[in-house]
């Protein structure tokens, strides 16, 4: 499985959303994490971020609504609830990972 997390410089929220994920890839060991920081517009359309941070599995956004742009902006997460957050659970991050890794 490939994970890329894309952010902007300084992303206050990429910290935690790291955090998150080494919690929900306990287990899996060998599973390594690439980070890319993207600084333009342009740069966000081609690598497919959808706001920072921003999760690829396997090159695909799980977490982006259809039709969203890509977006440098800080992004929101929806729980289950509908609640909005700066980053996802450890639940639902561990959710698009099962649902990866059965593909």
């Amino acid at each position: 499985m490939e994970l890329v997390l894309l952010t902007v410089p300084d992303c206050p929220n990429a910290g935690a959303f790291e955090e998150r994920l080494a919690a929900a890839l306990t287990g899996q060991p060998g599973t390594a994490v690439r980070r890319r920081v993207i600084a333009s517009e342009q740069e966000a359309a081609r690598e497919g971020m959808h706001g920072s941070p921003t999760l690829l599995v396997n090159g695909t956004d799980p977490f982006a609504a259809p039709g969203q742009p890509p977006s440098l902006s800080c992004r929101l997460y929806r729980d289950p609830s509908g609640q909005a957050g700066p980053v996802p659970s450890v639940q639902e991050l561990r959710r698009v990972l099962t649902a990866a890794g059965d593909d």
